[in-house]
């Protein structure tokens, strides 16, 4: 249970459920605080602290022959998106519509962080797609659960450093 749940459960008199995935751990990559690192092998995204501890999260990253490693930064953040399908996931789905509206069915989720490189985000899910965080599913982009979506929205900022590494 993370801490913030633990106090908030203590000031309500009782434990409450923990929602998000989200773990605090050991962090020793020679990263800054707030940089967030992405281990596809490990199907894991890690926001450092700057104490030599990091939060963890799961993911679902991109299925074989989608999966990307290097730099980027977070050009945009959305609340509650629309999603249009990029044109090669419309050539694999073409009955997808042209545009998902904000809801329980769209792929994007709660939030996203926009990517500087190509048409990827991180970003929530469905609740079709709950099943897949800690598989390779998607595209290219980084899929979170919507509670931990949300939580990491609030800790970063347009222009933060994310690095993909295998």
């Amino acid at each position: 249970m993370t801490r913030a749940v633990l106090v908030l459960a203590t000031l309500l008199g009782s434990v409450l459920p923990v929602a998000a995935a989200v773990d605090r751990v050991p962090f020793t990559e020679p990263v800054q605080p707030g940089v967030i690192v992405i281990r596809t092998g490990e199907r894991k995204l890690y926001l450092p602290l700057g104490d030599g501890s990091a939060l963890r999260y799961p993911v679902a990253v991109g299925m074989r022959g989608k999966q990307w490693q290097g730099t980027a930064r977070i050009d945009g953040k959305y609340v509650e998106p629309a999603w249009s399908p990029p044109a090669e996931v419309k050539r694999a789905k073409p009955s997808l519509p042209d545009v998902i509206p904000p809801g329980p069915n769209n792929p994007m989720g709660a939030r996203a962080l926009t990517l500087d490189r190509g048409e990827y985000a991180i970003h929530g899910t469905s609740r079709s797609m709950r099943g897949s965080i800690g598989t390779a599913a998607s595209f290219g982009c980084i899929r979170m659960l919507n509670e931990d979506i949300v939580d990491l929205y609030e800790r970063v900022r347009v222009g933060t450093t994310v690095v993909v590494l295998p």
